[in-house]
């Protein structure tokens, strides 16, 4: 479903500031892969989504979504293929539109325009149904503005409107970062309902290792701009914290384990 190969993307070449982000990175993802992705700051994990969903160009290797070569596509024209949550809930939704208008727009995206205005009634039945799944009281509140809800709700109804066309591949960007610990657990328990649900294909950055051990079937750690960690099956199911921080001192060379992996 998603075939990274051998992509290289560097900041500021030729600059004091010169920084090599991606370092020839090379990933496969199988239909219904949910793969985590754990690492400091600075090891890639962003760029990475960003070169996925077309935000960066890379400097070499190539990209692929469903079969379809997405390199040198914009990210307008990668969208139809992507679903994405950012770690900001003001972000993927629009804050003076009501729930139903927000997930309306979800619904027709990519569709041609047309004059047809409001929405019908089963398009509103359908809307109470989806957002049952999020067991937050939202399908009781559909002409609510959205700039009324806390920011764990507005991130649930992004994740519900990013994967409400079945996208080719989601991708989370530490989507539970900015929320309480709480809030964090019920929106990653919806997002695995969600995946499981429609076996969606999806890559989940995470800053917290005890999450990234949690969900998912896959587990890759990144550092220095490289995956030097890959994980998957049985052997993610045993992971520890311990384990994964053993593995990363190995596979760094380093016998300090960056505290930034150490949020639990």
């Amino acid at each position: 479903m998603l075939e990274i190969r051998d992509i290289y993307k560097t900041f500021n070449p030729g600059t004091v500031n010169e920084k090599r982000a991606l370092n020839g990175v090379s990933l496969t993802l199988n239909d219904g892969d949910f793969v985590t992705v754990i690492g400091g700051n600075g090891a890639g994990k962003s760029t990475l989504l960003n070169a996925v969903a077309g935000v960066w160009s890379v400097d070499a290797g190539s990209i692929l979504i469903d079969g379809q070569e997405v390199t040198r596509l914009p990210e307008h024209k990668r969208a139809k293929y992507i679903g994405r949550v950012f770690q900001d809930p003001m972000m993927g939704t629009a804050a003076t539109m009501q729930i139903e208008e927000n997930l309306a727009l979800a619904a027709r995206r990519g569709e041609s325009r047309t004059l047809r205005s409001g929405i019908t009634r089963g398009e509103r039945e359908k809307y109470r149904e989806l957002l049952k799944i999020l067991d937050l009281g939202l399908e009781n509140r559909l002409t609510t503005k959205v700039g009324l809800l806390s920011g764990g709700q507005r991130q649930a109804l992004t994740l519900l409107m990013a994967t409400l066309k079945r996208p080719k591949l989601l991708l989370l960007d530490e989507h539970t970062a900015a929320l309480d610990p709480k809030t964090a657990a019920k929106v990653l328990e919806t997002t695995e309902k969600i995946v499981s649900r429609d076996q969606l294909t999806t890559l989940m950055i995470t800053h917290n290792m005890r999450d990234a051990i949690a969900h998912g079937n896959r587990l890759i750690m990144m550092y220095d701009g490289k995956i030097v960690v890959d994980v998957s099956g049985e052997e993610k199911k045993k992971l520890t914290v311990e384990d994964l921080l053993a593995k990363f001192g190995q596979a760094s060379g380093s016998d300090e384990a960056d505290d930034k992996l150490l949020l639990s």
